[in-house]
């Protein structure tokens, strides 16, 4: 099955391309410090810039102020990509198909390493990276997040993430639930949605994100986070395998037709909207139009002074609780963490000019005021441990806490097409085209079809 961004490559390639800016950047393959007199002048940074995002927009505008004028005659072109996820990786795909447009610096989610260098648009950095003091201050498993199947590294990243449930404990108390919330179920979760949909009818009890509309938002902060909490999971690593079909797997998709069948979920034509999200963040759940709200940390750089919609109020008015395993199971909870790097582009005609760039985006007090305002757990330990960092948002200490009942996708190369197969097998269950274990049976199809017949087993 063609992936939907590849697919919308080959439909907006002709319409798109020639609007894409030009890049005459050139290219140096030695270290850091700077670009030889013969290497272009300018560099161009691709980024995306959507909906209530727009935390990303202010600090590349910062970080290009500081560059320039450390760097007399050089010149950074912002290229901000006004797309939702699936289609910002659509365009940026795009991008990279050719040297004319390939950006110099690029913001990279992590999943789509191993498949962006396969397609050859990633520059290892490796070299880079090994001369830059800064580097011990990352984590370990930061240094690992930008890692490709080869060993080697193609991206800084920014900051990671976890994911939870937001309640609202005024809804909660009209429902006549505690309002120090923490399931231990998903059970409890059903009961809770139940409650809200009962005595409080005119908002959303539960958001779970579903579909092709949410992208990756859907496979990961949904059926991921509903998985990885059954004990299945998506990929093998013993056996070097995905898993096509499980218990977790038939679980999962049932709770998500037990909500949607029960009106407890958004109606189908909203969660498949791109736009949803947005509406959620910046509209329905700052309105006090939503119970509870599957999603990430980072959504409360939404709500700071400094985000799409300020809203003072909201650590008073929610709450936050750990998503708990599908039966209380061990360890009780489960999260799910990604996060975006900086990656230089294998294109780019001025390497040492990009990387430069990356490493001043992500120097210490760089990294800190964006994972302030877009409120990222950060994986600097010297920003972790920042006073101005730790006490920047009531709910940090609740979602870093989550890092130790956390996992990761399985960013393998065929990851990105296993991950358009969920979101249309989610369709399929969401709008009730086909039961379960045909939706699943279709999946099971779909993926042997893109992983071989050799590529993938049952749990």
């Amino acid at each position: 099955m063609m992936s939907r961004r590849t697919a919308l490559v080959a439909v907006t390639l002709a319409a798109t391309l020639g609007a894409l800016p030009a890049c005459s950047s050139s290219s140096s393959s030695g270290s850091s410090g700077g670009s030889s007199d013969s290497a272009p002048k300018t560099i161009t940074i691709a980024y995306q810039k959507f909906g209530a995002f727009t935390q990303m927009d202010s600090h590349m505008t910062k970080v290009k102020a500081e560059y320039e004028a450390a760097h007399p005659g050089m010149t950074v072109k912002l290229n901000p990509i006004q797309a939702d996820e699936n289609d910002y990786y659509t365009k940026l795909n795009l991008m990279n198909r050719t040297a004319s447009t390939a950006p110099d610096v690029l913001y990279e989610d992590t999943f789509l390493v191993n498949s962006d260098i396969d397609a050859g648009y990633l520059a290892p950095l490796d070299d880079y990276a090994g001369k830059w003091a800064d580097w011990s201050q990352f984590t370990e498993s930061a240094q690992g997040a930008g890692k490709g199947a080869d060993g080697k590294l193609y991206g800084i990243p920014m900051g990671t993430d976890t994911r939870a449930l937001y309640y609202n404990k005024e809804i909660f108390a009209k429902a006549g639930l505690p309002t120090d919330w923490q399931p231990k179920s998903w059970d409890d979760i059903l009961v809770a949605a139940r409650a809200i949909k009962a005595k409080v009818p005119d908002v959303l009890p539960f958001n779970i994100y579903s579909g092709k509309g949410a992208g990756e938002g859907s496979t990961m902060q949904g059926l991921e986070m509903l998985l990885y909490g059954t004990q299945n999971t998506l990929y093998d690593e013993a056996a070097k395998k995905w898993v096509t079909a499980s218990p977790g797997l038939t679980d999962s998709f049932g709770f998500l037709k037990t909500v949607f069948d029960e009106g407890l979920a958004p109606k189908p034509q909203d969660a498949l909207d791109p736009q949803w999200g947005t509406k959620l963040s910046t509209s329905l759940i700052p309105g006090g139009k939503v119970g509870i709200a599957l999603d990430g940390s980072w959504q409360t750089g939404t709500w700071k002074d400094s985000g799409a919609k300020p809203w003072p109020e909201y650590s008073k008015v929610l709450g936050v609780a750990a998503m708990p395993t599908q039966h209380g199971e061990a360890p009780g909870a489960t999260s799910m963490s990604g996060g975006w790097l900086l990656s230089v582009g294998a294109k780019s005609k001025n390497k040492d000019a990009a990387w430069d760039f990356v490493s001043l985006a992500l120097n210490q007090e760089n990294t800190k005021s964006y994972d302030i305002a877009a409120s990222q757990i950060s994986e600097r330990k010297d920003v972790s441990s920042d006073p101005a960092y730790l006490e920047s948002d009531p709910f940090t200490k609740t979602f870093t806490d989550l890092v130790q009942y956390t996992h990761f996708r399985p960013a393998y190369s065929k990851y990105p097409r296993i991950s358009d197969a969920l979101q249309s097998t989610m369709e399929t269950v969401m709008t009730d085209k086909a039961p379960v274990d045909q939706a699943l049976t279709q999946f099971q199809n779909t993926a042997k079809g893109i992983v071989g017949p050799d590529g993938s087993t049952t749990a």
